[in-house]
């Protein structure tokens, strides 16, 4: 049991966020305590081994790191890394009966000729560069306001400078930039994706929800680079602990907070472990939690229910598949992003059938091989064996969709999403997987319900609820993780410029704690 019972800082919930914070609170003197309710630190940030007698360390919720600013792994002194993947995507189609596909990376030289081989001529390839161009500049200016106090609207227009990027990214559906910009289906496809992953939107949507995910998805570290967390995301999450210890916070696993009381100056945080109930006090409360679960724990009305659109599959190989293009590599094509049955008019067909309530004819989704960029989340008889880690992330797939029944479901939906990658493949994807102590395949499904039941993420909703726009509105606070109790705030991926494996809400709630 925590030894006192009244810190400066409670926190709620042991995910990366929360560790962020109570590193920071803890190193800046402050007397910390971190309640968490499962036995482990993390949160959806962790590593397991989730194939019996298999030494295969997955990133099994979330998996890659984009948005975790070097300011606070340097702060933090963090012993962590992370790798670059070499290739950006490969999205394989099949044209006039002869398969092909688009790769991009290996070189500007390379890549404009894989543009020219699949469209034709040299003008796709010019508007990709153009446009990236275009959100590679907005990265720069926009990414390092994330861990500064909240600008106004107006104070990151200026910032970023360009009033065609605004127009594009920040004021109209980003359906229209993509269409004004690209004529190839499959290049416009592979655009949107970035806009697609965890959002259910269609390209034109006038929420915006669209425009808010991709902007999130090309600003990462001011260079719009997806990075892999050398180790696993286990290794963050690990580190991020390590820290919090070392600098004299108190972490208490299997400790359930149930309530909070406050009257905005001090607060009382009630928890439960197997045995007992207790109170603790204390200054600030911060909780690393959905905005669904801040409520209940005030007893306040909850927000408007989130809902998440996403199929996340694992799977561990024998070897990689051979494809159907002959002419890429597997171990190129699996590198970066693989993306399936996901060009544009794909991708609207797909929303428009979920839309209506049934699952989509032809799931969308993309496939990343983290094994390919760090083999050391595999045994070392594994990668000498050529064993490989893949990924799957579908899109498109709301929550809605699995309450009928979420078991029978799931199945349909995983083997509908295996046939489209199968359709490519010059071997099916079955034939490849690895088989467990038991004899079973390597493969593994999570549904939004799945993700709502294992990790409370409400309606299964990665981000929380629908992102926002990284600039000040209504009521959001200096911070963005302020609430109507002075001395309570909300630092889980809910929180305004929230979401993604940041930690970005982590170090602005310990910011807005400390009265910065």
């Amino acid at each position: 049991m925590p030894p006192r019972d009244r810190y400066d800082a409670v926190i709620v919930g042991g995910g990366h966020n929360g560790l962020v914070a109570a590193a920071y609170l803890a190193r800046a003197g402050r007397t910390v305590l971190l309640l968490e309710r499962l036995p482990t630190t993390g949160g959806a940030a962790v590593s397991s081994r989730p194939f019996a007698g298999v030494d295969a360390r997955l990133s099994r919720y979330s998996y890659l790191v984009s948005l975790l600013p070097r300011k606070i792994v340097r702060e933090l002194d963090l012993d962590f890394r992370v790798r670059t993947r070499t290739v950006s995507s490969y999205t394989p189609v099949e044209r006039d009966g002869v398969p092909t596909g688009l790769l991009v990376g290996g070189g500007e030289a390379r890549t404009k000729e894989a543009f020219a081989r699949l469209t034709g001529g040299p003008g796709e390839y010019e508007a990709w560069r153009e446009f990236y161009g275009m959100t590679g500049r907005v990265a720069q200016r926009v990414f390092p306001t994330l861990t500064e106090p909240l600008p106004t609207r107006e104070a990151l227009r200026e910032r970023v400078g360009d009033d065609e990027a605004w127009r594009v990214l920040f004021e109209e559906p980003i359906g229209a930039a993509v269409e004004e910009r690209f004529a190839d289906d499959l290049v416009r496809g592979v655009v949107l994706t970035d806009a697609l992953i965890g959002t259910f939107a269609d390209a034109h949507d006038p929420s915006l929800r669209q425009n808010r995910c991709f902007l999130y998805h090309v600003i990462g570290g001011g260079t719009g680079d997806w990075n892999v967390p050398v180790g696993g995301m286990g290794a963050l999450t690990g580190a991020l602990a390590a820290a919090a210890r070392a600098a004299g916070a108190e972490l208490a696993t299997d400790h359930e907070a149930t309530r909070i009381d406050t009257d905005g100056t001090t607060a009382e945080v009630t928890y439960r472990t197997a045995d007992r109930e207790a109170t603790v006090a204390a200054r600030h409360v911060l909780v690393n939690a959905s905005p669904q679960e801040l409520a209940a724990l005030l007893g306040d009305a909850p927000p408007t229910p989130a809902e998440g659109a996403q199929l996340k599959v694992n799977m561990l190989l024998e070897r990689l598949p051979r494809l159907r293009d002959t002419s890429v590599d597997p171990h190129e094509a699996f590198a970066g992003t693989f993306h399936i049955a996901e060009g544009y008019g794909e991708l609207a067909t797909a929303y428009a059938q979920a839309a209506s309530g049934e699952l989509p004819a032809a799931p969308p989704s993309e496939i990343y091989c983290h094994s390919l960029t760090d083999p050391s989340i595999l045994a070392p008889d594994l990668v000498e064996r050529g064993y490989q880690t893949l990924t799957l992330f579908g899109l498109h797939t709301p929550a809605r969709l699995f309450e009928r029944d979420n078991d029978a479901v799931r199945e349909e939906l995983l083997k509908s999403t295996l046939a489209q990658l199968d359709g490519h493949l010059a071997e099916p994807i079955a034939d490849c997987l690895a088989t467990d102590a038991e004899g079973r395949p390597c493969i593994e499904a999570k549904t939004p319900l799945d993700l709502e039941r294992d990790l409370r993420l409400p309606g299964g909703n990665i981000f929380h609820r629908d992102l926002a726009f990284p600039y000040a509105q209504g009521d959001t606070g200096r911070w963005g993780v302020e609430t109507r109790h002075a001395n309570v705030l909300l630092c889980g991926a809910g929180a305004v410029r929230g979401g993604g494996v940041s930690g970005v809400p982590g170090h602005n709630a310990a910011m807005a704690a400390m009265g910065e």
